[in-house]
């Protein structure tokens, strides 16, 4: 029966009902310790590969990031969009619909993980030159490059499985797949390039297994909730399932993609400058996606959140759930801002060798540390905008990221030098969030007389049950 829901509260999370703090908190927390996880041993892999292999290996590793978040990003983004639909008909409790989903969910993931990895192996090396790629990392580049996406459809498929677990409110099973795969990951990174000498590509190798055991746990963990157990029929959908799961992922996929576009204009600004800014501009770069990583996580609790109570027309639950992950956005901000700002010198010292590359990422660091509040916030307005179903608006949010870092780093670049870098970064988060926001409260706003409608109706049926 469709009701068995009711015996399977402890395999997923209903938040349609109960305390908003605790159910975003007890979801969060998970959340937060799987992706803190995955920055961490992306800091340790780029450790390991700066002091084992030099600051060139470690540009070379580091001028694949934009690339890589490019094709990873526009894949994350399509199963973001569709577990936002799963989460929705979760809430909705409209369970024979969300397993077709999940079915058409899976059918498209096959077929998007094949295109993509087709794609970025044909034009990787138009890409890297397209960057202006020093020939001094080309070849490294080109290694870790092909291994990386050769093996793309393991990234894919557990951005999918997780999403998949994260609409239904379980973050414990990705917590414990990222937690066995980055055991892995290290000591095969270590392995392979202090024991075997393989160069970056065994950092290479190693990723890519990690990726496969972790979504491994993920899909254990799916085939056991009996509620999203999947037959035959299932797969057996309509066109428009596809149309409306696509509806909702590619803009969401655009806007990722849209955005490590916005990133590779500034990379190509950067490595027209040499080896040393490239090396810098890496670092700089992982230490903000670290030091974004609590918020960007609560911004993921909130568009699970907010899905699900979207699908059960609570506006006033997704309210309150707005304000809590603020308050978790502003606290991750006071921490970590601080950190970027008295510690900068710590922090490039612990990831670089050269004295140029150390001053450069010195000066970085503190710029955006202190403008580390409106990333903060956008991920917060961003995701409830999802997750209530609008990814339309936020694409062009990301369009504007892109225009602002282009248009900061081609016009001060030349004058300022390596501050555009930051500069760029700050502007693009500012011209985000505000679009963002904007776009959040005018949706709210519209969905007023619907809830005065609602409570006028209870109100009505409250009298006549008096009467």
């Amino acid at each position: 029966m469709e009701n068995t829901a009711v015996k399977k509260k402890k395999q997923i999370s209903d938040f349609t009902k109960g305390n908003p703090t605790r159910l975003i908190l007890g979801f969060f927390w998970p959340l937060l310790l799987t992706s803190m996880l995955q920055q961490l041993y992306n800091f340790v892999d780029t450790l390991i590969v700066g002091k084992g292999l030099g600051d060139n290996a470690l540009a070379a590793v580091g001028n694949m990031g934009s690339l890589f978040f490019l094709i990873v990003g526009f894949s994350l983004g399509l199963s973001n969009g569709f577990g936002i639909m799963i989460a929705q008909s979760f809430g909705a409790k409209e369970y024979g619909r969300m397993r077709r989903t999940i079915a058409s969910t899976i059918q498209l993931a096959v077929v998007i993980a094949v295109g993509l990895t087709l794609i970025s192996m044909l034009l990787l090396p138009a890409a890297l030159r397209l960057l202006r790629t020093d020939e001094v990392i080309m070849d490294d580049s080109l290694k870790y490059g092909w291994i990386v996406f050769g093996g793309l459809s393991a990234a894919i498929a557990y951005n999918v499985t997780s999403g998949m677990l994260r609409s239904l409110g379980d973050s414990k099973t990705p917590l414990i797949a990222i937690l066995v795969s980055s055991v892995a990951n290290l000591g095969l990174d270590s392995f392979f390039i202090f024991v075997l000498h393989t160069g970056v590509e065994g950092a290479a190798i190693a990723t890519v297994i990690s990726q496969v055991i972790s979504t491994l746990f993920c899909v254990r963990r799916l085939r056991r909730i009996e509620l999203i157990r999947l037959k035959r029929e299932d797969f057996h959908n309509e066109r428009s399932m596809y149309t409306g799961l696509l509806k909702n992922g590619l803009p969401m996929a655009f806007m990722n993609s849209i955005t490590a576009i916005g990133c590779m204009v500034v990379q190509f600004f950067v490595n027209g400058y040499g080896v040393v800014y490239t090396s810098a501009y890496s670092v700089c770069g992982k230490y903000n996606n670290l030091f974004m990583n609590p918020a960007f996580t609560v911004g993921n609790a909130m568009s699970a959140y907010t899905s699900q109570n979207y699908g059960a027309k609570d506006f006033q639950r997704i309210r309150e759930g707005l304000r809590v992950c603020l308050r978790v956005a502003f606290a991750a901000y006071i921490l970590l801002g601080s950190v970027m700002v008295f510690f900068s010198h710590q922090l490039a010292t612990f990831l670089l060798d050269g004295e140029e590359a150390i001053q450069l990422a010195e000066m970085y660091l503190p710029m955006t540390g202190v403008a580390l509040i409106f990333v903060d916030v956008l991920f917060v307005y961003r995701s409830a905008v999802q997750g209530m179903g609008f990814p339309v608006l936020p694409m062009f949010s990301g369009i504007l990221e892109m225009l602002m870092r282009t248009l900061v780093i081609a016009f001060f670049m030349g004058s300022i030098g390596f501050k555009a870098t930051a500069y760029a970064e700050i502007a693009a988060w500012t011209g985000a969030m505000l679009m963002n926001l904007i776009t959040y409260y005018r949706i709210m706003a519209s969905k007023a007389p619907q809830r005065s409608v609602e409570k006028k109706r209870g109100r009505v049926a409250l009298l006549n049950g008096v009467r």
